[in-house]
């Protein structure tokens, strides 16, 4: 049975219209106007214990309306959740002892109090028994490097240090179910990959199940198998992320390092979609063409300083979706 059900849920927001200008805002206090919102129009998934999902949208798509809503914060207008069997916001006490939640610009951390002190906080607040706790306390402490942040007041810490003991913060309690939305944004290369290792670690050794929202597309590829397409309050598509590059193009590249500046590089099953001085950019069909065969080609044609074969960056995959939609 799915540890996440959802079906047809619908959100819709009603928002404030006011026409510029001091005038329109003196017109806005006797007579205000409104227009409606869909953020969710009827969106369903099923997700399993340990699947890792990355959900992933344009801004305004409706992907943290989602999130608030499986996390108890929100209630839909209309249709079914169901988490480790509850109704989030019908039984928010109990929901929120087995989920955890990491939002990118907010903090469940104390401002004012020291690291520490707010995991101890966090202990009591969620019952976590002595020995669990010193357990998880430990093993993050150790994994994040977080040692020597541990009697710092949050309000000193940097984004990429803050986000790290946010990220221990939502585990302490070992919840069954992770929500991280945008959590790596504003990170540094070195906090992003520290906080990928960490989520993939975590997600193999306990079963923890992750959803993942985020527009850095890096996140999804080192992390996610699973990707599903928001926008505009529906779902686009659900899937691995292999099905999801085949759905659009099975376009993979060849780039060549040659040893000639101006070789002419052509082949009748490959299109050169951009040169560099030394180095050339080929796209192929690999139902046309194996990426082996393109190779020896080239090869016995032209000296090749180096070469690899790359997919197609997921951001091309994901905007010629959002060019789909919008036909």
């Amino acid at each position: 049975m799915p540890q996440i059900v959802v079906e047809n849920l619908v959100k819709r927001f009603r928002v404030a219209e006011r026409p510029p200008g001091l005038l329109g805002a003196l017109r806005g206090v006797v007579s205000r106007r409104y227009h409606t919102v869909d953020a969710l129009d009827g969106i369903s998934f099923d997700i399993e214990q340990g699947e890792l999902v990355g959900y992933i949208g344009p801004n305004g798509a409706g992907k943290s309306t989602t999130i608030k809503i499986i996390s108890g914060i929100l209630v839909p207008d209309s249709g079914r959740c169901e988490i480790l069997s509850r109704v989030p916001w019908e039984d928010r006490k109990a929901h929120v002892a087995h989920i955890g939640v990491v939002f990118g610009q907010r903090t469940q951390l104390w401002w004012d109090l020291p690291v520490i002190e707010s995991f101890d906080l966090l202990r009591d607040i969620y019952r976590v028994p002595q020995t669990e706790y010193i357990r998880n306390r430990d093993e993050f402490i150790e994994t994040l490097r977080l040692e020597s942040l541990l009697d710092t007041p949050v309000r000193q810490l940097s984004l990429g240090q803050r986000m790290r003991c946010d990220l221990a913060a939502a585990l302490l309690h070992s919840p069954s179910i992770l929500f991280l939305d945008e959590p790596t944004i504003g990170l540094d290369a070195v906090s992003k990959l520290a906080f990928r290792d960490f989520i993939a670690r975590f997600n193999k050794e306990r079963g923890i199940t992750v959803i993942l929202t985020t527009h850095d597309m890096d996140d999804i590829e080192a992390l996610c198998e699973r990707v599903m397409v928001i926008s505009d309050g529906r779902i686009l598509s659900d899937g691995p992320l292999e099905e999801l590059r085949a759905r659009v193009s099975r376009e993979r590249r060849l780039v060549v390092h040659l040893t000639e500046e101006d070789a002419d590089v052509s082949d009748p099953d490959a299109t050169v979609t951009r040169r560099e001085d030394y180095r050339v950019h080929l796209s192929f069909d690999p139902d046309r063409v194996s990426a082996a065969d393109l190779i020896s080609r080239v090869t016995a044609a032209h000296p090749v300083r180096d070469l690899f074969v790359e997919n197609p960056p997921i951001e091309e995959i994901i905007a010629r979706i959002y060019e789909e939609n919008a036909l």
